[in-house]
């Protein structure tokens, strides 16, 4: 089972300016052909999460504002306790094709389906040469 078959055991969290540093708690099955993750993302909205693959690497980031009509209103706060901002979470997927990944995000829970990469056998490519 090579190809993707160490996918999850690497976790990589990056961290981007202005982006807090949070890791989500997040859950990874394996079935036979596929993975599936649920990552908890409680408050924000499916608007507010984007979930992106660059070489190899799947990348869930959520942000989100506050009310801005209480900031317009001249609000003096006394404690501010409700998060603001943005996360993101990366995970070393492999070679896997976007079009190949089902997302759902349901009750603060994103669920992605993430398909198996099976391994490429080697094809012999050497050409023999005919002696006469």
């Amino acid at each position: 089972m090579e190809g993707n078959s160490r996918i999850f055991k690497q976790l990589l969290v990056k961290k981007t300016e202005g982006t807090r540093r949070i890791n989500r708690q997040t859950d990874v099955q394996e079935s036979d052909d596929s993975y599936i993750m649920e990552m908890d993302l409680p408050g924000f909205s499916k608007d507010e999460v984007k979930v992106s693959l660059k070489d190899g690497y799947l990348t869930v980031k959520a942000a989100k504002g506050l009310d801005e009509e209480s900031e317009k209103k001249n609000t003096k706060y006394i404690r501010k306790e409700r998060y603001a901002g943005e996360c993101e979470r990366s995970f070393y997927v492999g070679d896997v094709k976007e079009s190949d990944i089902k997302g759902e995000f349901k009750h603060g829970i994103l669920t992605l389906t993430i398909p198996k990469v099976q391994p490429q056998k080697e094809v012999d490519t050497t050409k023999y040469i005919e002696i006469e």
